[in-house]
């Protein structure tokens, strides 16, 4: 079975279900629904993005207690008239309230990291549940009544029967939006989150913007649950808000699969199913009223996690395969930067300073890179070699000296705005999203040449400009020799590979410069040969390479110059065959080589 029939199977049982099911399971499949909308934005917050929160719950009241006061109040209307106490009204008043409230919140919360994060999550969490109980104008702990149903073509939606559409119209439109989201170069931005932020910053994404988006998309879609919650209930107390409620959704997110859009679905169906029979069943067994279904809850799912510790739906999606994906080989090529004159200076780096505590990792370096000009930049391990990379780069800040880059000082700028003027890098430790695809990972280096945003992609509005941003990582992969199985994923690739892949990530940004940390450990013979031949005809091309590299033999055939760092100073700087005879090269390097 495809995922699409699959898909058209759920849809159909869901129109079925109000002509099957009586009051009582069209109510329980409401309930998965809005917990369901919930889970959906914790996957792209926790188990995409890797920010963890246990107060989305306090989201949820936010949406439930904002309509409900909207709609029952008795100032709205004689303000704005009675039209304005539609639910569908209090719907972007609620949605509104809750963004204003995940952008302070976030804005606090997400400069957390580590375990500071869901603490902190938990502390507003529980400030929001103890704020709605004590407030008089929420009705204090007991809460609101009298909310209205929500109107469709004139009809109250009183009942469950009658509610159940709307409920599941709304989860499937976030689940499609969401999967749509991540399918895109916002998705690919915000995939890069978790574990890739160093990465993700020099391939030009704003990563705290991203979080911020991400979060506020979260917050979203539980208000929005929260709105349907209060409609369906036509009561409000804090009581479903809580803390254990956060908790909750959170878990039915990880049973499900933390990391897919469909498994937030299987995860709440199976956590609202099975605690509802608990609470029915077991109060019977025992003999006794109690919170038993807890108890016995947690050792079963403690249980299924060890047996499937990502959740249920990856076991189900391998019954499911996904449907072939497909490049467009005729896509439109990107518009590409105009390459500086051959020969102009480049890049120049003037008695930079770099120290770690008492540690001088970089000592008063000074080089310079052409136009069309291929450097490698050797030494001995601990030289400070990727420590002057950084500082290039802009990961750090050098403590003395100046870098210029096409007569631009580089030293105070960001990554994004280095990347911005033209230099992009690889690492020395390969920096992929190893979920994504190879083709996936090498587009995020085209990042900063789109221009759509996560609502274009949210609604399929960048069709046209993702399949040129894809277009382009096809080219690159070809160019290095990986273009043969585009889809693989790229944690599944050999070491070698991964770098070469990286190589392809950093061309998608059309960089003037671009500099290489070790590209050719764990390439073999033939493939270091093609890595030359790529390099040699970027360089006809016009760019400019400043290569890290331990392989002696590869960089005396590869490059025009030749700088040898050691104890972070430079000893030797020229081409590579005067470099090679120096007497400190060979003591400090090279050794019987020389």
């Amino acid at each position: 079975m495809s995922r699409r029939v699959a898909a058209a199977a759920l849809a159909a049982a869901l129109l079925a279900a109000p002509l099957l099911l009586d009051d009582y399971h069209l109510s329980l499949s409401c309930y998965i629904g809005m917990n369901a909308l919930v889970a959906v934005g914790l996957v792209l917050l926790t188990g995409v993005s890797g920010l963890t929160s246990f107060g989305q719950a306090a989201f949820v009241g936010m949406g439930a207690y904002a309509s409900a006061v909207w709609t029952t109040s008795p100032a709205v209307p004689a303000a704005l008239g009675s039209w304005a106490t539609s639910p569908w009204v209090a719907l972007p008043v609620a949605l509104s309230l809750a963004a204003l409230a995940a952008l302070g919140l976030g804005a606090v919360t997400l400069r957390l990291a580590g375990h500071y994060l869901p603490l902190g999550t938990i502390a507003w969490g529980l400030s929001l549940y103890f704020l709605f109980g004590n407030l008089e104008a929420l009705g204090g702990h007991t809460g609101l009544s009298g909310i209205p149903p929500v109107p469709v073509l004139g009809l109250a939606l009183a009942s469950p029967r009658a509610f159940h559409l709307l409920t599941w119209a709304v989860v499937l439109g976030a689940v499609l939006a969401t999967r749509n989201l991540l399918d895109s170069r916002a998705g690919r931005a915000i995939r890069a989150l978790k574990g890739g932020r160093l990465m993700a910053e020099s391939m030009g994404v704003d990563t705290a913007r991203m979080r911020a988006v991400v979060f506020l998309v979260a917050a979203l879609q539980a208000a929005t649950a929260g709105w349907l919650y209060a409609h369906f209930q036509r009561f409000v107390n804090p009581t479903p808000f809580s803390l254990h409620a956060g908790i909750e959704f959170l878990f039915m997110g990880v049973v499900g699969g933390i990391g897919e859009v469909w498994g937030a679905l299987a995860g709440a169906g199976l956590v609202t199913v099975a605690m509802q029979w608990l609470r029915d069943v077991l109060p019977r067994l025992v003999g006794q009223a109690g919170d038993f279904e807890l108890v016995v809850f947690g050792i079963a799912m403690v249980a299924v996690l060890q047996r499937s510790p990502q959740g249920l739906w990856p076991l189900l999606a391998r019954r499911v395969p996904p449907p072939p994906r497909r490049l467009d080989p005729g896509a439109p090529p990107l518009p590409r930067r105009a390459m500086p004159p051959r020969g102009e200076p480049l890049l120049e780096v003037r008695a930079v300073v770099k120290r770690f505590g008492g540690l001088t990792a970089v000592d008063g370096v000074s080089l310079s890179v052409r136009a069309g000009e291929i450097v490698g930049l050797v030494g001995p391990n601990g030289a400070g070699k990727s420590t002057l990379f950084d500082v290039l780069s802009g990961v750090a800040d050098p403590d003395a000296g100046e870098v210029r880059l096409r007569g631009h000082a580089v030293q105070g700028r960001s990554q994004r705005a280095i990347a911005a003027l033209g230099l992009c890098r690889t690492f020395q430790h390969a920096q992929l999203v190893t979920v994504m695809s190879a083709v996936e990972n090498a587009a995020l280096g085209a990042h900063r040449r789109g221009r759509r945003g996560v609502l274009a992609a949210a609604w399929r509005l960048d069709r046209a400009e993702e399949t040129r941003l894809l277009g382009e990582a096809a080219r690159q992969l070809f160019r290095v020799g990986l273009g043969a199985d585009p889809w693989r994923p790229a944690g599944t690739l050999p070491l070698g590979q991964q770098r070469l892949l990286e190589v392809a990530r950093a061309l998608c940004a059309d960089p003037c410069l671009l500099l290489l940390d070790e590209p050719a450990a764990g390439l073999r013979h033939l493939e270091k040969r093609a890595l030359a031949e790529l390099l040699w005809s970027l360089r006809r091309e016009g760019m400019s390479v400043l290569l890290v590299e331990h392989d002696a033999e590869f960089v005396w055939g590869l490059a025009d110059q030749v700088v040898v760092m050691d104890f972070g100073r430079i000893i030797a700087a020229g081409p590579p065959a005067e470099v090679r005879r120096d007497p400190r090269v060979v003591e400090a390097w090279l050794g019987a080589e020389g």
